[in-house]
């Protein structure tokens, strides 16, 4: 079944069964499905070593899925609910926990619903994974190429699929393979190799592609913050706060929970969850402007209440604070943004520590991002994922075009993704 020949006399060039490009969780498990079933499998990547991004990602605390019931958890896809709804019907949330069970690596559910491995850390089940994929039982060993930086097609053989050009540290390699998945991530954090440089190699082939733009990102203010605000509060967090948003087209967005103020504006959890309808109103209509909760678990009737208490030679940040605990960044943000005559109208104020509207004027840039929305259109893929354009190729992971907020469902995708291109794989060359 393995044919791992050299082609001709170029010792530059390859023949192999199943090539995939890219190390991160999408290539992986989809070097995983077709390594188990017996087939010869190379991975390339561009990086020096294996799933950087992954590695990253876990760095403070590996978020591998989430415990929700299935309904609530492909609702986070948004307007691709219903193809990733098809595609995790295969491995969802519960197959990713027996799949890192399968690893040696126990998991638990944090009280937020979010599933971990029990030490929290992404490089010990990375290490058991590939001491899998280099050490199947009864397999055959998958090879990792690593510095193989994919820049080019080549003419397509016997197999129909074109082989594939690869820049390396010890020169150009060709190789061309029976059955390809492209797993190259997004166009954020170039540096740990999803750079997005594969969108003009799937475009020249014809490949419907939507444009990357950044999810699960952060956003700068419309005029900035002023230089006090931004010295002393950049990196500080809103902490139980609630941030509500009505789109210009009428969708609405409410949540609890904590954010952090940047030097130009906004990011962390709470407006990532947003992110995908701010941004996109940003798109249409130039701005977006979110509103503040700043004491959530409190009703309007009681903080104008408080707000109109009498408060004697006391300041008003002395009032605040002793009427209804806001002080450090929350009553710095109501000096930030209202006016002075608001500040000392008790009806204005209340009315703003409820909803403090924050506008936003853009995106963070692409490469900032958690993650990327845009990529393959699933239009170009069958049910598969391979692509029409290009029988035998298919596309895992967050090169398509979907998006999530953080909380599981990113990685649960990239894997799902992954498994359902190997197992096209495994089909397509069946029906060879």
């Amino acid at each position: 079944m393995a044919n791992n020949g050299n082609n001709g006399n170029n010792g530059n060039a390859k023949n192999v069964d199943v090539l995939v490009v890219g190390a991160g969780p999408a290539g992986l498990m989809a070097a995983q499905t077709a390594c188990d079933a017996g087939y010869s499998v190379h991975v390339c990547d561009t990086m020096p070593s294996v799933g950087r991004k992954f590695l990253l990602a876990g760095k403070g605390g590996l978020n591998l899925t989430h415990s929700e019931g299935f309904d609530t958890f492909v609702g986070r896809y948004g307007a691709r609910r219903a193809i990733m709804a098809d595609v995790l019907q295969d491995f969802d949330a519960s197959a990713v926990r027996a799949w890192a069970h399968g690893l040696g690596v126990e998991t638990f559910v944090g009280s937020s619903g979010r599933v971990f491995p029990k030490d929290m850390k992404a490089a010990p089940l990375l290490r058991n994974w590939l001491q899998r994929l280099r050490h199947p039982p009864g397999g055959v060993a998958v090879q990792f190429h690593m510095r193989h930086r994919w820049n080019s097609w080549g003419d397509a053989g016997d197999t129909g699929i074109p082989a594939l050009h690869f820049e390396t540290p010890h020169g150009a390699v060709q190789i061309r393979a029976r059955a390809v998945v492209l797993a190259l991530g997004g166009g954020s954090w170039a540096r740990l190799g999803s750079d997005g440089a594969w969108v003009p190699l799937l475009a020249q082939r014809g490949v419907a592609l939507a444009p990357l733009v950044p999810a699960n990102c952060g956003f700068d203010v419309a005029h900035g913050w002023s230089e006090f605000f931004a010295s002393k509060f950049a990196g500080q967090p809103f902490k139980s706060v609630a941030i509500a948003f009505v789109t210009s087209t009428g969708q609405t967005f409410r949540r609890k929970g904590e954010f952090v103020a940047t030097a130009t504006g906004v990011e962390g959890s709470l407006v990532y969850a947003a992110s995908s309808l701010l941004r996109d109103d940003i798109a249409r209509t130039g701005s977006a402007t979110f509103h503040l909760d700043l004491l959530p678990d409190m009703d309007a009737r009681r903080v104008l209440d408080a707000v109109s208490h009498p408060r004697g030679s006391r300041s008003l940040s002395s009032h605040l604070k002793s009427r209804l605990h806001l002080d450090g960044i929350k009553m710095a943000i109501l000096h930030e943004l209202l006016p002075k005559e608001a500040l000392h109208n008790p009806a204005q104020l209340a009315v703003a520590i409820k909803a403090v509207p924050i506008a936003l004027c853009a995106p963070r840039p692409l490469d900032e991002a958690i993650s990327t929305a845009g990529g393959v259109c699933f239009e170009a893929l069958d049910p598969s994922l391979m692509l029409q354009q290009l029988p035998g190729v298919f596309c895992a992971g967050e090169m398509l075009d979907w998006e999530a907020p953080t909380g599981g469902y990113l990685l649960t995708a990239c894997l799902s993704t992954g498994r359902r291109a190997g197992q096209g794989v495994l089909d397509y060359l069946k029906s060879r």
